[in-house]
């Protein structure tokens, strides 16, 4: 009889406003996993195959001027039908840890609350294009946006993109959104305060996992 797997898939995704430190974060976390001896597959959205990387290209531009709610809403949801299967699915198959950028989540706060497509829409479009398929773990980086839209420029970026240069007002509607999903599902949402010093961030992060969900570690 074959051994059994030492390690299991696992989902964990990484959502905030912008400059929130996400990215960062989940670097960190990528090199201490590996460390630990996981399996582990860093990916992001919108993106994560070459199709989905041109998709991130209109999304994202700034100079591309601007898109339909719905025309958004529905790219996401393209590039993100052809991560999830062609990308996702099989590496939590073979026990890999996947760690994601954004996913779905993004689409509810950005287009479901801050467009105003509403959250049920875009949860509709989901289940009917990608089933009841949701992350086992979401870590949500939460910061003031004008801090964090701050800290981005601070931190050297020299122009933000299509997203990032929306007003302030349209960014704590992003938050707000946020907010609201983690608390509907806490079960699903580990909050963190992003707007602290990044290793106290991660030191969060460690910790909330070590009590959520041990066995990533």
């Amino acid at each position: 009889m074959a051994a059994s797997p030492r390690w299991t898939g696992f989902f964990l995704t990484f959502e905030g406003p912008e400059g929130s430190g996400k990215s960062t974060q989940i670097r960190r976390l990528r090199d201490h996993l590996v460390a630990a001896g996981r399996s582990v597959l860093l990916t992001r959205e919108p993106g994560g195959t070459p199709f989905g990387d041109k998709i991130r290209a209109l999304l994202l531009d700034p100079g591309g001027g601007p898109l339909e709610p719905a025309t958004e809403a529905c790219l996401m949801l393209a590039q993100r039908a052809e991560h999830l299967r062609q990308v996702i699915r099989p590496a939590l198959s073979a026990g890999t840890v996947v760690l994601c950028d954004r996913y779905a989540d993004s689409s509810l706060a950005y287009q479901g609350y801050a467009r105003g497509l509403g959250a049920d829409l875009i949860r509709e479009l989901h289940e009917r294009t990608l089933g009841d398929f949701l992350p086992d773990l979401t870590v949500l980086f939460d910061i003031d946006p004008a801090q964090g839209l701050e800290r981005a420029r601070h931190g050297g970026k020299k122009s933000f993109d299509r997203m990032e240069s929306e007003a302030v007002a349209f960014h704590q509607k992003v938050r707000n959104g946020y907010l609201d999903l983690a608390g509907r599902e806490p079960h699903r949402f580990l909050v963190i305060d992003a707007a602290v010093p990044p290793d106290r961030v991660f030191s969060a992060l460690l910790q909330g996992l070590q009590e959520r969900s041990p066995g990533i570690l």
